[in-house]
């Protein structure tokens, strides 16, 4: 047995793929939508090196920018680019800061399968544009073989393009890469690079604020002050005319009931005025006042109910003649028995003291 083999037979080496291509814009070969993936499209003569090499599906690699220290990761679409070419996403070439022409070294890699992702959209749009995240990343993130901290990446919904930023992934590795192929992957969204918080109103005058109010079922209860609604609305003008209009539309003297004059009413006003009852004075059993000549409201003593007036119906000039003329059922005259009230009973004289005395002695034989 030589030396440079052990028992077990000759030791096999793993070899990675690492090969260097000029990079050009995908855009170049009229796919544009082929930019908003993470996918790169290598020559033929790259798969075949891969073939010889084993390397496992899915193909990842990384991609690095040696003069300007970038790297990033991505997976492979198709092998029909010129030899010596490959084509990129215009996202990735800025990430790696090229230009079409530039030198690219291209690496075979294997990385974790991705479990945690943290996403920051770059622009409010996101937000406002898209109604289910989730849903829509989920069918984005197909055209991804692999995503990598730091990397801001684009994609394409209802004819605008977003850009993303990955600011987290697990598993952490030195890399700082994962792959999301045939993987589930819990996401989570930071706020938009342009979000602004919103003002929050002021909040409401506390209880013990110093501001002049009367407490009302526990609360206070401020009134109407220069700048509030009673401002904008005239209130101060409006009390003033609704109490003009009051005092000239009951205006007039009052007559009490025996027929003596009262002084003029005074006019009240229609709007309630603070630290005033708008309930009527209690009634005097004296005597009532009866104000002005319309309508006035009935202000019954304690503890009597009213029911109603009774109601009489108004007698006309023709009522009362055609009451007059109707013959009466029970008029006429009345007659004695005897037919004579001028008759006198028997033994009853005219004068006062003719006729038999009561006190005559009767004689008899």
């Amino acid at each position: 047995m030589s030396a440079g083999v052990r028992a077990g037979g000759p030791q096999r080496r793993t070899r990675r793929f690492d090969e260097i291509f000029r990079c050009y814009p995908i855009a170049v070969l009229d796919r544009k939508e082929l930019n908003y993936g993470g996918k790169i499209i290598m020559p033929p003569s790259a798969l075949e090196k891969l073939t010889r090499l084993h390397i496992a599906y899915p193909m990842l690699f990384e991609l690095r920018n040696g003069s300007k220290d970038k790297t990033t990761h991505a997976g492979v679409l198709e092998f029909i680019a010129e030899e010596g070419r490959v084509y990129l996403p215009y996202w990735m070439m800025q990430t790696l800061k090229l230009e079409p022409g530039d030198l690219l070294q291209i690496k075979s890699t294997d990385l974790p399968s991705g479990s945690f992702i943290k996403l920051q959209p770059q622009s409010m749009s996101f937000i406002n544009a898209i109604s289910d995240p989730k849903a829509v990343l989920e069918n984005v993130l197909r055209n991804f073989s692999a995503l990598t901290k730091s990397d801001t990446f684009q994609f394409l919904y209802n004819d605008d393009v977003f850009e993303i930023q990955v600011l987290e992934v697990k598993p952490g590795n030195e890399s700082g890469a994962i792959s999301c192929v045939e993987t589930d992957l819990e996401v989570d969204f930071a706020p938009p690079l342009d979000y602004v918080e919103p003002v929050r109103p002021s909040a409401p005058a506390s209880a013990g604020s110093s501001r002049p109010g009367s407490v009302v079922g526990g609360g206070r209860v401020t009134p109407l002050q220069e700048g509030s609604m009673a401002k904008a609305i005239g209130y101060s003008s409006l009390a003033a005319s609704a109490t003009t209009n009051a005092a000239s539309a009951f205006s007039g003297s009052g007559q009490r009931l025996k027929g003596s004059r009262t002084g003029t009413p005074t006019a009240k006003p229609s709007t309630p005025v603070a630290g005033t009852s708008s309930n009527p004075p209690p009634p005097t059993l004296t005597h009532t006042i009866r104000k002005g000549n319309g309508p006035q409201p009935l202000r019954l003593p304690p503890g009597k109910l009213f029911f109603g007036y009774e109601t009489k119906p108004v007698r006309k000039n023709g009522d009362k003649q055609a009451e007059e003329k109707k013959p009466s059922m029970f008029s006429g005259g009345g007659q004695t028995l005897r037919g004579s009230g001028g008759r006198k009973r028997k033994g009853e004289v005219d004068g006062k003291g003719q006729g038999r005395s009561k006190t005559e002695p009767i004689e008899l034989d």
